[in-house]
């Protein structure tokens, strides 16, 4: 494995690109990643060149400078941010003294997380999370039980805000907590849906309509154009 820059022309940012050999490749293959680093990955056969890869991926610099101009940079969270997720706009607070963490107000906007100091983000990660599960599972109780899942599982995706398998197992991105209330709901209804139609079919879309109701196409338009803003943080 090797390393090497990628030299942005509109912002002059210095990207590392990784590049690595796999045994049985055919092909060259870029990813650029923006999690947990912004990094470019570059995957090759053994006997193909690090500087004919490095051509290639400068022949394709307008689509790789496009997906990394997208990508928010990270913002810490840190005590007295405001953050939004779930639907609220949620103040958050640190006490080292406290053990746990507990919204400070009945309209739970204000947020008090506890612990050490370098743990603050990660106990407020973790939070959002927890809250997320419950938030799913609650919408989830609103449909007909021909539509719950057997498991959900929340990951970290960069490419899909969720998922059902065949088995009845679905996973969902867990920064959806930091999408528009509808819009995470509207994700939880598409797979959903998945369940009965594991396809993009008409009968697909006519049973997410029916999960849903009005306003699909809104949400699906707002996750197209701002849901690379969810990365924005942590």
């Amino acid at each position: 494995m090797s390393s090497e820059i990628f030299f942005t022309l509109s912002s002059g940012e210095q990207i590392p690109v990784v590049v690595t050999n796999r045994r049985g490749a055919h092909n060259v293959t870029l990813r650029p990643k923006i999690e947990p680093s912004r990094e470019l990955h570059i995957s090759k056969p053994w006997l193909t060149s690090t500087s004919f890869v490095l051509k290639f991926a400068e022949s394709k610099r307008k689509w790789i400078e496009q997906i990394f101009n997208k990508a928010p940079h990270k913002e810490k969270v840190v005590p007295e941010t405001d953050l939004e997720f779930l639907g609220r706009c949620v103040k958050l607070i640190h006490n080292p003294d406290m053990r746990s963490n507990q919204y400070m107000n009945d309209e739970k906007t204000v947020l008090c997380i506890g612990g050490g100091a370098d743990m603050f983000e990660r106990r407020v990660r973790d939070f959002i999370k927890s809250e997320l599960l419950s938030e799913i599972k609650k919408i989830i109780k609103t449909t007909p039980r021909e539509y719950w899942p057997k498991h959900i599982t929340l990951r970290d995706t960069t490419s899909r805000w969720g998922s059902c398998s065949s088995t009845g197992n679905m996973s969902f991105s867990w920064r959806l907590a930091l999408a528009p209330y509808e819009v995470m709901r509207y994700v939880v209804m598409h797979e959903l849906a998945h369940t009965k139609h594991m396809d993009h079919s008409p009968e697909f879309w006519a049973t997410v309509s029916k999960l849903y109701g009005f306003g699909i196409e809104k949400a699906k338009r707002w996750l197209s154009k701002n849901g690379q803003g969810l990365h924005k943080y942590f």
